[in-house]
């Protein structure tokens, strides 16, 4: 039996592949997860019998050891930090997880002859005002988040090229659907609108993302396992490009809210105005995205409206 080792997977894309992945395969599925702030066992509770589950942390090489046993297939890595605020306050956090985490990763798959796949992001291309950014297009990110996974995109892809080890690379556009934590804008606005809190809109909100249901980001993924070359960096994105100011009034009306809710605050360093991605590849090479924006967008809503289970809890400053 083909067995996977999902790094991240209490996380929100990640538990939203493991559940993918179990719907479609007979696969064995091992996820490791520090279960930090944002990787939480509620996002896992009801497949986590279906899965073997370990506690631990891609930067230490024991963890990782014991989530691979004897043997792995394939290495499928979404475990990073990564939210841009908190990468400005504490930057070495993101260097150790997302570039030595990595290389902790890579030096595991090199060691028990596993594929590897690298869970990336847009923001490592920076921002673009007109146009979409290619696979083969220099690298400019903006925050230390940003530049942390471009660091880890770059040493996997010179595991490929020094040791031959099969990796692929995967970067997408801003996804959103169920379980993601409610520190990015769409799932924060959705909560502080259900609980008629100021949803905190950046500057001007005119800062554009191409926005990309969850479900789709994971049909891809496992699209470019099966049908992706080794070597290879895949942009996936829908083609659904917003302002915040928009999005922000579209998950209002979703609820019946006023825009008086929204409140613009002084905008963060760094922040880059516009993401987009030429997805020819990954189109020509058969991929599309099956969910459309205004569907997706409903969903996610209506799942944080009957969920209240998962968020209620949730306690600091961005709630």
């Amino acid at each position: 039996m083909t067995k996977i080792l999902i790094t991240g997977g209490a996380g929100f894309i990640g538990s939203n592949f493991v559940r993918y992945m179990l719907r479609r395969y007979d696969y064995d599925l091992v996820v490791l997860d520090k279960l930090t702030y944002a990787g939480r066992l509620e996002n896992l509770q009801d497949v986590i019998s279906k899965i073997k589950f370990i506690k631990g942390d891609i930067c230490k090489k024991e963890d990782v050891r014991k989530a691979i046993a004897e043997h792995v297939d394939l290495i499928i890595n979404f475990a990073a930090e990564s939210h841009v605020d908190r990468s400005i306050k504490t930057p070495g956090r993101f260097i150790q997880t997302d570039v030595y985490g990595t290389h902790i990763l890579l030096e595991a798959a090199r060691k028990f002859d596993a594929e590897f796949i690298q869970i990336s992001t847009d923001e490592v291309y920076g921002s673009i005002e007109k146009g979409s950014f290619k696979e083969t297009d220099i690298l400019n990110p903006s925050s230390p988040y940003s530049a942390s996974k471009a660091s880890a995109d770059l040493i996997a892809q010179s595991y490929y090229v020094t040791y031959g080890l099969p990796i692929k690379i995967t970067r997408s556009t801003n996804n959103f659907g169920p379980y993601q934590y409610p520190e990015k804008l769409i799932p924060l606005f959705i909560i502080n609108a259900l609980r008629n809190k100021p949803l905190p809109l950046y500057g001007d909100g005119l800062n554009v993302r191409d926005w990309l249901y969850v479900k789709d980001n994971c049909e891809a993924i496992d699209f470019i396992n099966k049908k992706g070359k080794n070597g290879e960096i895949y942009n996936i994105a829908s083609g659904n490009e917003r302002t915040n100011i928009e999005i922000t009034k579209i998950i209002l009306r979703e609820l019946n809210k006023p825009e008086s809710l929204i409140r613009h605050v002084k905008d963060r360093p760094g922040h880059d105005r516009r993401y987009s991605l030429d997805t020819t590849k990954i189109r020509e090479s058969g991929w599309k995205p099956k969910h459309s924006f205004e569907g997706g967008m409903h969903k996610t809503v209506q799942w944080y409206v009957n969920n209240k289970w998962w968020w209620k809890t949730l306690t600091g400053d961005l709630l």
